[in-house]
């Protein structure tokens, strides 16, 4: 599937859940969140279908998210039916760690989905003080996200990325702590720039923080950074690597990099059926209805060449984008 602005689609990230047992600040509101009711969230059995339709269409790389999706029952089985998926070349999982360590039947979580196929897993990190963490997250789980990241090192995926929202006034005086972690873990870390994906006003002067500034107050510990361009994950993070130690970070800039959106491969499939060609657009169709209403496999793989011709060239998020939905209701 190619858009008309020359946008190769073969990357989907599926929304299980809009629940989540954390509520950070960029993400949900502060006012109480009312969760989709069961009946109107797809079923493993209908989203494992959508990919399936999606890989006969070049959909070849998949990332599970939420809300949080090891909160759904399943989770493992799911990821399952995806891994073995013809046309499927990896999957990975988005979760902020909490449950990563849990153990059901003897096995973690983590060990279940790498025994599942599962192949990277992108942990929410923010912060490493006990105090900030739960500031952030309005939860004091900070000890048990560790234990989740312990855990996924254990397991043996191939990729574990740490991923760290800029917010001004807080992440600086963490970047140090934090690149220090992530190299003893052998872990990706990557910084990303707030957007406003919750409410506008989560993005203000008071908050917000560039990848320009972050990567200043990085080299202040690090010495210059050596930008490594032809170092790629599924995503658009840009990566530069530490000359001392040769530790790989990342840098995701929604706002400030103005060619954010040229490479941009992905769809967004959320938990309650819509498909979304871009994060930051009001744009989205819904595919459950389709789904529901009995359509054949061909009327599937149509509709997802009408949302890919419907695909905008790039973001709202510079334009006073003002969100229709909360990002826990997106799928992070």
């Amino acid at each position: 599937m190619q858009d008309p602005f020359g946008h190769r689609i073969s990357y989907l990230r599926v929304s299980v859940t809009d629940r989540c047992n954390e509520r950070c600040r960029y993400c949900m509101p502060e006012e109480e969140q009312p969760w989709f009711p069961k009946e109107e969230t797809l079923s493993y059995d209908e989203m494992a279908r959508v990919v399936r339709v999606g890989a006969t269409l070049g959909i070849k790389r998949i990332r599970v998210t939420g809300g949080e999706p090891l909160t759904r029952p399943g989770i493992a089985g799911f990821c399952a039916q995806l891994t073995s998926t013809p046309g499927i070349e990896s999957v990975g999982i988005s979760t902020n760690g909490t449950l990563l360590a849990k153990t059901e039947n003897g096995r973690t979580l983590a060990e279940q989905l790498v025994q599942a196929g599962v192949r990277t897993a992108n942990v929410s990190l923010d912060s490493l003080d006990r105090g900030v963490y739960q500031r952030t997250t309005s939860r004091d789980l900070l000890p048990r996200v560790l234990e989740g990241i312990d855990a996924a090192i254990d397991a043996g995926f191939e990729y574990i990325r740490l991923n760290c929202v800029l917010m001004k006034n807080q992440t600086e005086r963490e970047l140090p702590a934090l690149i220090d972690y992530a190299a003893k873990k052998n872990a990706l870390l990557r910084f990303i720039e707030l957007m406003p994906v919750s409410t506008q006003d989560v993005l203000n002067d008071d908050t917000f923080l560039s990848i320009g500034i972050a990567r200043q107050l990085v080299e202040q510990t690090t010495g210059p950074l050596i930008e490594e361009p032809d170092f790629k994950t599924n995503g658009p993070a840009v990566y530069h690597r530490v000359p001392a130690t040769g530790q790989r970070l990342g840098f995701i800039g929604a706002m400030t990099n103005l060619h954010f959106c040229e490479n941009c491969n992905k769809l967004r499939l959320t938990c309650d059926g819509k498909l979304r060609p871009c994060l930051g657009s009001y744009l989205e169709f819904d595919l459950r209805a389709v789904l529901r209403g009995g359509c054949s496999d061909a009327e599937l793989a149509a509709f997802f060449q009408n949302v890919v011709a419907r695909k905008p060239k790039e973001h709202d998020f510079r334009h006073n984008y003002q969100p229709n939905r909360r990002m826990i209701a997106i799928g992070g």
